[in-house]
């Protein structure tokens, strides 16, 4: 299981858990673990659903890709058995985790078998980049890199700020951002820079 994880919402966390999945070209299912703000699901055009803990569902245009949403009502415990069943499965998760440091943040990282930092180019996004990485360090689970959202550059600095190589940097694309060309290249080639971690 690969977390996707950044220290604010609008990091482009949602994105790049899609971006990712859609580029592995196997089965893969991209799950929704913010209870609170949920938004995967959306992203890609399907229904969250009423129950407590939604089917997965498939992606609209990506025969790969399944899209599992958040549950709803659940406490933590529930929560974490959840996301350690779909660790479990032989099919490889891609997660997009709650914003920030809090608990929410933290069930997620816990579980998962390394995590990916999403970050902007500015002073408080790089700050919370390095807080996300050293969560992820504290409940034991690597930091297998970082992603630049909506640039064309990825300076080395940021791995030095969060101790880890820095996959790629997303271009800004034209809506909808997942079907531009130069978008879907960088998730490849992120893709392809994570693989030999052996995680999706």
């Amino acid at each position: 299981m690969l977390a996707i994880a950044g220290g604010k919402g609008g990091s482009g966390k949602t994105t790049t858990t899609v971006g990712i999945a859609q580029a592995v070209e196997r089965a893969v299912v991209a799950v929704d673990a913010d209870r609170d703000m949920p938004n995967l699901h959306s992203m890609v055009g399907v229904e969250r659903g009423d129950e407590a803990f939604p089917e997965a569902k498939p992606h609209p245009t990506e025969s790969s890709v399944s899209i599992l949403p958040a549950p709803r009502g659940t406490d933590d415990e529930a929560f974490e058995r959840w996301l350690r069943a779909i660790a479990e499965d032989e099919v490889p998760a891609v997660v997009d985790c709650p914003a920030g440091a809090g608990p929410d943040a933290a069930v997620p990282l816990r579980v998962a078998d390394g995590v990916v930092i999403v970050t902007q180019l500015c002073a408080p996004a790089l700050r919370d980049a390095a807080k996300t990485a050293a969560m992820a360090r504290a409940v034991g689970t690597p930091v297998v890199g970082a992603v630049v959202s909506r640039s064309r550059i990825a300076p080395s600095a940021l791995g030095d700020l969060i101790d880890a190589p820095v996959l790629g940097a997303v271009p800004e694309g034209q809506s909808p951002v997942l079907s531009d060309a130069n978008v879907r290249g960088a998730y490849k080639r992120i893709v392809g820079a994570i693989r030999p971690e052996g995680l999706i």
